[in-house]
């Protein structure tokens, strides 16, 4: 058989010098800055750099597994057979599953019809984008915040952002929000948020809800409405009094124009099993089924089985969250204590406190500080790649998030991390602080 030299037709030469190849649309998405970095960090451990990892939105299944339960009942599920095509908007005894679990722990009662099961919660992100949003419509989100810039790429939209201030813990207000609604197609938002681990107050999210009922309200009868896609896959992962809350518990009118994202992947360290859900009105759900369908977006059958059995055992799952949820908080509280003993002793840190997910916001303002090798730190970039190098500390500025202006603030992830080793850390950073000019 005779070899086909493939490398030389698809050589860089060729590519470069041909006719474009792809869409317009495949041409502008970027790939993630979080994964860029994530090289950085595996060139360094690769030569033998102690690092702390705090830059990965995941769980490590040493320090976090998922809930012995589940396992158990993903391995009945394989052994029982249930290895073939599941249905395309998910097992029936998922969705009756989720909807008595969002009535029994939201106080929502949704009709069956408004639940779709997919492969993760992203598929959900995306058949609301595709379901709701035409090329040329706007999108209003809030930054920082989570991919939303590269789904408005993806579906030739108009992104509006809303620059958030840690005055209001990163979230946005009604007030911020007034006149960027106007003729919007979609309102993106997520609480707890990535990339932020902070969360909206009752009285925050009332007055955005209030606001986008006044807007579909003063549309007319040929305008489409303005819907909120909300994002709550953190939603069990809250820390001390602070209580999660939805649209539409609030405001029940919001159920016309409201689409859940939610899953397993954060609230049970579940993140590879894929199993995530919308819960949307019926007529927008059925359409994002169909689309989802033509994807392949589905949750594997025998995971789909084993969380069903999962959600209807409230016993093992407050069993579970007792443990996972100290563990998650414990880590947190321990880099939020060590952080404000810096910023109190007169270094240009702080942070907020932990709210939810397994996210701590941490500015270092250090912009024009010099190095103890005479480079003067200009961007935000810079200070993360100085913390890397010296001290190992892994972590990702808000510019991945696309937040682009040069605050210093970053995104400090706990899940793959244990709080010995944050503890053996944290001298090195606070040395590594102490050392600019």
């Amino acid at each position: 058989m005779e070899i086909v030299d493939i490398e030389t037709m698809v050589s860089p030469e060729f590519i470069a010098s041909a006719k474009p190849r792809v869409s317009p649309v495949a041409s502008q998405i970027i790939g993630s800055e979080i994964l860029k970095i994530a090289a950085d960090i595996r060139a360094m451990v690769a030569g033998g750099k102690k690092v702390c990892n705090l830059t990965v939105g995941d769980f490590n299944s040493k320090y976090f597994p998922i809930p012995d339960y589940l396992e158990h009942e993903i391995d009945k599920a394989l052994k029982g057979g249930e290895t073939n095509y599941p249905p395309s908007d998910g097992m029936l005894q998922l969705r009756k599953a989720v909807q008595s679990f969002y009535k029994r722990r939201l106080g929502l009662d949704y009709p069956l019809e408004s639940f779709i099961i997919t492969g993760g919660a992203r598929p959900v992100i995306y058949g609301t984008y595709n379901a709701l949003v035409a090329p040329g419509d706007t999108v209003v989100y809030p930054v920082p915040s989570w991919n939303n810039n590269h789904y408005c790429n993806l579906h030739s939209a108009i992104a509006k952002q809303i620059v958030t201030t840690v005055e209001d813990s990163f979230m946005p207000t009604r007030a911020k929000l007034e006149g960027a609604l106007k003729g919007a197609r979609l309102l993106s938002l997520n609480s707890p948020l990535n990339p932020t681990g902070t969360m909206f107050t009752r009285e925050q999210l009332e007055g955005i809800c209030d606001l986008i009922l006044e807007e579909n309200v003063s549309r007319g009868e040929d305008e489409r409405p303005l819907f909120l896609m909300y994002d709550q896959v953190y939603w069990m992962l809250t820390f001390g009094e602070k209580e999660h809350i939805n649209p539409v518990s609030l405001r029940p009118e919001m159920a016309k124009y409201t689409i859940f994202v939610d899953g397993i992947s954060k609230a049970f360290a579940s993140t590879g099993l894929r199993v995530g859900w919308a819960v949307a009105p019926p007529d927008i759900a059925s359409s994002m089924s169909n689309i989802l369908g033509h994807v392949g977006a589905w949750a594997p059958r025998a995971e789909q089985v084993a969380t069903a059995a999962l959600l209807e055992n409230d016993e093992v799952m407050d069993s579970y969250h007792q443990a996972m949820f100290t563990g998650v908080e414990e880590r947190l509280r321990t880099l939020y204590e060590s952080f404000t003993a810096m910023h109190n002793s007169g270094l240009s840190v702080s942070a907020i406190p932990p709210m939810g997910a397994i996210y701590l916001s941490v500015q270092f303002a250090l912009i024009g500080k010099t190095t103890p090798e005479g480079k003067i730190l200009n961007t935000t970039e810079e200070i993360r790649r100085y913390l890397l190098d010296v001290a190992g500390f892994a972590i990702v500025p808000f510019y991945a998030f696309d937040l682009r202006q040069e605050t210093g603030w970053c995104r400090l992830s706990v899940g793959a991390t244990s709080v010995a080793e944050i503890e053996d850390v944290m001298p090195r950073v606070r040395a590594a602080i102490e050392a600019l000019k």
